[in-house]
């Protein structure tokens, strides 16, 4: 279960319909060996496509090593799907390196089956997605 505050879960939403009609990317970090996310870290997306995320190589290089500093690790890795529902596409299941992560994804897609977003969470192992219940507090 991915347990986030509020003020993330507005925060995420909101770089998803900011970047729209490109994918939004972003991590959020917290505690070393904690499930704890608290630290927003919204990254650019370097292909700016609106079917595809990448992280811009420096930029992400930047902020592993103010996460080292901190003595952080990546709690929530999140993108946004914009014409899709929110679930995780082939390349974002082969892309899923961080065993211990939290996958969010957010759909900007504005269907009437949809509504105006999704927010779900996913936990994503060795090519096994698994959704799990999130938690807003």
């Amino acid at each position: 279960m991915l347990t986030i505050t509020q003020a993330l879960y507005d925060q995420i939403v909101a770089h998803a319909r900011a970047d729209h009609p490109d994918e939004a990317c972003g991590l959020i970090a917290g505690p070393e060996d904690s499930d704890r996310p608290e630290r927003f870290i919204p990254m650019r997306n370097a292909a700016r496509s609106p079917t595809y995320y990448e992280w811009d190589g420096d930029e992400h290089n930047q902020v592993d090593k103010e996460m080292r500093r901190r003595e952080e690790d990546v709690i929530v890795v999140y993108h946004s799907h914009t014409a899709t529902e929110a679930y995780p596409s082939r390349t974002d299941i082969d892309r899923a390196v961080e065993p211990f992560a939290h996958y969010v994804l957010v759909s900007t897609a504005d269907t009437d089956d949809m509504g105006p977003f999704q927010f779900r969470s996913f936990r994503i192992v060795d090519g096994t997605v698994t959704e799990e219940e999130v938690t807003v507090v």
